[in-house]
């Protein structure tokens, strides 16, 4: 950890505890904001809990897990622990291939939706240390990584489908909605 003075961390072998008081608080000592991503599941293998990064790395830590996690009160402020899944980028990429019928699915796609997840983040997320939109605002999220992935598609001719005037409103047409009218 020190010779190497990474600035994240990225726990994927589901093996409890690894981010230990030790390898956090080097984190922080090594980083203004050290990321640490605790993705295994169940919580029981999570390589460390929310709170003890957060206790840890003196509140700096920018945390996303794989299990959730309650809010965390540490350092003057209360921390919202996001989980980093496919939930919030693949639902947009798959509605933005199919609502352009595009051939393919490109590189540039995934990066165009990982920008504009990371542009929906607000200051309000960044400060209760949420790296993520709330999952409230999954529907939006979609919505707006799907129409920028169809553009994505429509910029590199892999579809022969004529774009819609109004992408967005288009994109918004194919969405699934919940929601019941009532007939009683």
């Amino acid at each position: 950890m020190r010779a190497l003075k990474p600035t994240a961390i990225v726990g994927v072998a589901a093996v409890g505890g690894t981010f230990t008081r030790e390898v956090l608080s080097d984190m922080a000592r090594i980083n203004r904001q050290p990321i640490v991503f605790a993705l295994s599941n169940p919580t029981s293998k999570s390589e460390c809990t929310a709170e003890e990064a957060y206790v840890h790395t003196g509140g700096r830590a920018l945390f996303a897990c794989g299990s959730p996690f309650e809010p965390v009160t540490v350092a003057g402020g209360t921390f919202v622990p996001r989980q980093g899944n496919n939930s919030y980028i693949f639902p947009g990429v798959g509605l933005g291939v199919i609502a352009s019928e595009a051939a393919r699915v490109t590189d540039e796609m995934f990066f165009v939706a990982a920008k504009k997840l990371a542009d929906l983040v607000t200051k309000d997320d960044l400060a209760q240390g949420r790296i993520y939109p709330s999952l409230a605002r999954i529907r939006e999220v979609s919505a707006v990584i799907a129409t920028a992935v169809a553009e994505v598609a429509f910029k590199q001719d892999l579809t022969t489908m004529n774009r819609p005037a109004d992408l967005s409103a288009h994109i918004k047409a194919q969405m699934y909605d919940p929601n019941y009218e009532e007939y009683v």
